[in-house]
């Protein structure tokens, strides 16, 4: 079984000598697609320099910045491994989680596995009220409009069965990937599942990058393939 890992990366050169080597240090056979999406903080020397060390590394550059949906729907189509997850270059998410992630698919439950930051009992950061309202709002909508009981929407984990991932068409360019991913695969009937993991988010001092606007565009995102037919 190999495990296709796609991160997107926008200036965070903070972070990528401790992420990367979390990543790698999870006993899978692992593809680590790190997509750089323009950066201008030393972040593309990192990863060349990273690349050199590491054979389970796979280094694609954008020709500017684009977007993270659009890093992802590059990586996604690059992707060879039988499952495919999705791991921000930040430090918030946990690479030890992936065998708990991977358990439903590989035990044939599941199409698509969504970690969920409000499941379970590990640890998770005290951080911005207003923050968790808004995924709680977005995940009842979400969950409105596609008939589904999730509990956190906007997750970075989740992972899918390659050729179902690669069959989607994905076309937002920036935050909007989350809602409109949850929208085509409750249409398309896969089966879904959530497993808890832990959280260490951080904050807008520490390099966290969405902030409201992207919030409306979730909103718009859900509405719109939601009415669409894809």
């Amino acid at each position: 079984m190999k495990l296709s890992v796609v991160m997107p990366i926008y200036n965070e050169q903070a972070t990528l000598r401790e992420v990367i080597p979390r990543v790698l240090a999870v006993p899978l056979d692992i593809e680590l697609i790190c997509i750089d999406d323009g950066s201008s903080d030393g972040s593309r020397e990192i990863l060349s320099e990273l690349q050199t060390t590491h054979p389970q590394i796979r280094v694609l550059f954008q020709p500017k910045n684009m977007g993270k949906g659009a890093a992802l729907r590059r990586g996604i189509q690059e992707a060879t491994g039988d499952y495919i997850l999705i791991q921000d270059a930040d430090l918030e998410y946990d690479p030890s989680d992936y065998p708990a992630l991977l358990r439903p698919l590989l035990e044939g439950r599941a199409d698509v596995v969504y970690g969920s930051r409000f499941l379970g009992s590990g640890p998770h950061r005290v951080l911005y009220f207003w923050h968790s309202v808004a995924n709680w709002i977005l995940t009842l909508i979400s969950n409105a409009l596609t008939n589904m009981n999730m509990t956190d929407m906007e997750t970075c984990y989740k992972i899918f069965r390659r050729e179902i991932l690669q069959s989607i068409p994905i076309e937002e360019n920036r935050f909007g990937f989350e809602p409109e991913i949850t929208v085509k695969i409750a249409k398309r009937h896969l089966r879904v599942y959530e497993v808890g993991i832990s959280y260490w988010g951080r904050t807008y001092e520490e390099g966290k990058k969405i902030g409201w606007k992207d919030g409306v565009h979730a909103l718009w995102c859900l509405l719109k393939y939601s009415l669409s037919g894809n």
